[in-house]
């Protein structure tokens, strides 16, 4: 499997009736403010630095929303909380510039991944456990096709958890209890065996964030400055672990 191998099984996937439907609907009936555009309708794919190679962040959000990925054909592109989030990755170093309207308007991602529990959007921006369930492999896959990553970045409290189960599933020992979801909270796999003595152990973090949706960002539960300092975080432990800090 090849990173654009994995984005068209995901773009084509029809698992899930009910979110199908919902996109396709969004997609005809449209919001007026974008009555004159093409919308995407259909699941969005992951989206990588150009070279996936080079990613040391994979960030795990929930789901495309309906009249931003859903309908540009990329995850956090053309919403409130893109908007947000992107700024903050420009002023950490993570994106190429601080805003995201449509693809192909310049902007690119750097040394970092953007994926989602789910690659559909849901009504009411909530989609069952079941549908989750069906998207599972899809991040599992992402994580195996990005062998340099270090560490993840959790959106809200269903994406910090569903990471933590991903690491669990691909390999990685966690610590028990498991790690409580809050806004900066941060969780070590357990180190990794190793048979050669000049190699240490490795490990994987997890750090959450509370979602940049406008239910945080408008009431100041979310501000820009604790967005960047989740980042900066991030930022800092992959330079630890990368020993460049």
């Amino acid at each position: 499997m090849t990173w654009n191998g994995l984005n068209r099984k995901i773009v084509t996937c029809q698992r899930c009736p009910r979110l199908i439907e919902h996109c396709q609907n969004t997609a005809r009936v449209k919001r007026a403010s974008f009555a004159n555009e093409d919308y995407w309708g259909k699941p969005a794919p992951n989206w990588a630095a150009p070279d996936p190679a080079s990613v040391k962040l994979l960030i795990v959000g929930l789901a495309p929303a309906a009249h931003g990925a859903n309908r540009t054909g990329r995850l956090f592109t053309g919403d409130r909380s893109g908007d947000f989030l992107f700024r903050a990755m420009y002023e950490t170093g993570f994106a190429s510039q601080p805003t995201s309207i449509r693809k192909g308007d310049g902007l690119e991602l750097i040394d970092c991944a953007i994926t989602g529990v789910c690659h559909c959007a849901p009504p009411d921006n909530k989609p069952t456990l079941a549908e989750m369930a069906n998207c599972r492999d899809y991040l599992d896959q992402t994580a195996a096709l990005l062998p340099g990553v270090r560490g993840i970045l959790a959106l809200g409290g269903i994406a910090f958890n569903a990471s933590l189960r991903l690491l669990q599933r691909t390999g990685w020992e966690m610590p028990r209890p498991m790690p409580k979801f809050g806004h900066g909270a941060i969780a070590w796999s357990l180190p990794h065996g190793t048979d050669n003595p000049t190699t240490p152990p490795r490990r994987r973090f997890v750090i959450g964030s509370y979602h940049p949706s406008q239910q945080n960002t408008f009431t100041g539960r979310l501000t820009p400055e604790m967005l960047r300092r989740v980042f900066w975080g991030a930022r800092e432990l992959i330079n630890a672990e990368l020993g460049l800090g």
